[in-house]
C-alpha cells in the first residue's frame, strides 16, 4: 500500500501489474516534474496572463550544442490532448540545470514565463532563431521580477532572481528544494567533443564563455561558470 509521504520528502509511486502481485516503482523524475508544475502555478498566480496549460519536458541542454548550452525553452502550442482539441505549451528544462540551486531553477522558469507572456501579447521578443533577446524581452522579464543583463551577442538573455522575487516565490523554491534530488550529467565528450587533443576538451557555459579541460577533469563532475552559474558542456 502506498503512503503519500515517507520521511520528509514527497514520494510518487507507480504500480505495475504482474500476474502474481503489484510491484511498486518509485519514479525518479515524477516529483521533479510535479515541483516544476507547482512552481509554474505560482507564476500564474502572480501573473494571470501567463498561460497555465503547459507540459514540462526534461532532457539534455548540452548534447550536440555549439557553444552555449540551453537551460530551458518555451514552445507555444506543441502539445495536444489525444481526445480533444485542447493544446498545451511546452516548457523544456535541461536536466543539467536540476543540479543547481532551486532559486536558479525558479529563475529559469520565470525566464521562460517571460517568453510565454510575449507569445500571449503577440510581442516579438527574440530573433536569430530565438537566441537574441531584445529590449522587449528585457521589459517582460523585468515585469516578472527578474534582473536582466546583456550577454555578448545574444542580447538581454542573462536573467537572475533578486531577493524580493525569491521571497515572493519562497514556497515554490522550498518545494523545488525538496524535489530536486537528481540531475543530468553534462555532455563533455562523444562525437561533438574533442577527446584526443593535447589542448583538452573545448567547453562552453550558458553565457558563452569557453574553457579547455582534460577529459579526466571534465568527467569528474560539472565545472560551473562563476558568472552565469551554469555547467560547462562540450562545444563542437
Amino acid at each position: 500500500r502506498s503512503e503519500p509521504r515517507r520521511g520528509s520528502r514527497p514520494v510518487f509511486d507507480t504500480y505495475v501489474s504482474t500476474p502474481q502481485r503489484w510491484m511498486m516503482v518509485q519514479g525518479l523524475t515524477s516529483p521533479i516534474v510535479a515541483a516544476l508544475e507547482h512552481a509554474w502555478s505560482g507564476i500564474v498566480r502572480e501573473h494571470v496572463e501567463v498561460p497555465d496549460r503547459v507540459a514540462f519536458a526534461l532532457g539534455s541542454g548540452t548534447e550536440g550544442r555549439q557553444g552555449a548550452w540551453r537551460k530551458g525553452h518555451y514552445a507555444a502550442g506543441r502539445w495536444r490532448h489525444r481526445d480533444s482539441e485542447a493544446v498545451a505549451h511546452e516548457v523544456f528544462v535541461a536536466g543539467e540545470l536540476l543540479g543547481q540551486q532551486p532559486a536558479d531553477v525558479m529563475a529559469t522558469l520565470l525566464h521562460e514565463a517571460a517568453h510565454a507572456l510575449a507569445h500571449e501579447r503577440n510581442v516579438q521578443d527574440t530573433s536569430r532563431g530565438g537566441r537574441y533577446h531584445n529590449a522587449r524581452y528585457r521589459a517582460l522579464a523585468t515585469e516578472l521580477g527578474l534582473d536582466v543583463e546583456q550577454t555578448g551577442s545574444i542580447g538581454w538573455s542573462r536573467t537572475t532572481l533578486p531577493g524580493d522575487t525569491a521571497d515572493r516565490y519562497r514556497r515554490e523554491i522550498a518545494t523545488l528544494d525538496m524535489a530536486l534530488t537528481a540531475s543530468r550529467h553534462p555532455e563533455v565528450g562523444g562525437r561533438h567533443g574533442r577527446t584526443n587533443n593535447n589542448n583538452g576538451l573545448a567547453l562552453a557555459c550558458g553565457c558563452g564563455r569557453r574553457i579547455r579541460a582534460s577529459n579526466t577533469v571534465a568527467e569528474e563532475g560539472p565545472i560551473l561558470c562563476g558568472l552565469c552559474r551554469t555547467p560547462f558542456g562540450a562545444c563542437r
